[in-house]
């Protein structure tokens, strides 16, 4: 039997297959290739094509022993889906909606979903727990709580079971630097600062630094990408061991500013990293801190790289190694 990773070739998904491969898992992959690389895929089955493409997919399931669908295709900047709103529905919520229907056609019955910690939005208090509300303050945090709420509704009806992990900031790289983050254009603040201490930009532009924080710019919890698909990998056991559906936090509960960020980033590469400070991003709230402690108690995950140092240096091994990303244009 097989498990199914939709954006297979992306950051994230590209490291969960290199795990599943690694326990020895037979592996499908579903990647239409607008953000992923083929040249991350460490091995697997690759069907090119969108998610939101209903028959493309009843093609896929029905060639495959499919048994679970980590899913994580969809767009995932925030800016940009204050821009385009229309898009971010459109890939995320409708190809969302395509996937859950194949599942429940084909009887397909657990699923983990790549959900965020923006379904949060601001904050009520921090660390952020599951039961806080949810009330996004961009089309991106919104497109993922509407699809939880779909998967809700779902197994209600279809007993289609699932996770919703929510991901507070991801970063690192794969142990030994084969594989790693690769956006075009990138945005994520670590790779981007790593792409200041290569050269290929003069300087790091810092959005944001009036916030009500400790230093004055966004405060954020970051999480290894290794860390993370651990817990996917629990989250389906906890679902094939009969259990209800449910929803995780995953960070590791500590809380970095932009500036600690950076400094953190010129120890670990001796480079100095010019910063020029521009205006606050919309969208973006002040701090996202996770209380990951249901995961731990019910998943029984806990992350093995909780220093920011070490998650750094994990991703300044594969951009060293690869200073033109995959090189795939």
């Amino acid at each position: 039997m097989a498990i199914l990773v939709t954006g297979g070739a992306g950051y994230i998904g590209s490291h969960c297959v290199a795990a599943l491969l690694e326990r020895g898992e037979d592996v499908v992959v579903v990647d239409n290739l607008s953000k992923g690389h083929r040249a991350a895929l460490k091995g697997g089955r690759l069907y090119v094509g969108d998610v939101g493409d209903r028959e493309f997919l009843r093609g896929v399931f029905s060639r495959e022993p499919i048994q679970a669908v980590i899913h994580f295709a969809a767009f995932s900047l925030v800016g940009e889906s204050v821009s385009v709103p229309e898009r971010y529905f459109r890939n995320n919520v409708t190809a969302g909606l395509s996937l859950i229907e194949t599942m429940i056609e084909f009887k397909v019955p657990y699923l983990v979903f790549s959900s965020t910690a923006a379904t949060y939005g601001e904050p009520e208090h921090v660390p952020i727990v599951e039961t806080d509300r949810q009330l996004p303050t961009n089309p991106y945090g919104e497109s993922k709580l509407i699809v939880e709420h779909m998967l809700k509704w779902c197994d209600a009806a279809h007993g289609l079971k699932f996770v919703a992990l929510r991901y507070f900031n991801v970063a690192g790289a794969w142990h030994d630097g084969s594989i790693g983050e690769d956006h075009r254009p990138e945005t994520h603040l670590i790779p981007v600062i790593l792409q200041v201490a290569q050269g290929k930009r003069d300087k790091l532009s810092l959005f944001g630094a009036d916030y009500p924080t400790r230093d004055g710019t966004c405060v954020r919890d970051y999480i290894h990408v290794e860390d993370l698909i651990d817990a996917h990998f629990l989250a389906l056991e906890y679902l094939k061991e009969g259990n209800p559906s449910a929803a995780f936090n995953l960070g590791n509960g500590q809380g970095f500013s932009n500036r600690e960020i950076i400094e953190a980033a010129r120890k670990v590469t001796g480079h100095p990293i010019p910063v020029t400070e521009e205006g606050r991003r919309p969208g973006d709230p002040a701090t996202l801190i996770a209380s990951s402690q249901k995961a731990m108690d019910v998943l029984g995950w806990k992350p093995r790289h909780p220093d920011v140092e070490d998650v750094i240096a994990s991703a300044w091994k594969w951009h060293a190694a690869h200073p033109d990303g995959y090189g795939e244009e």
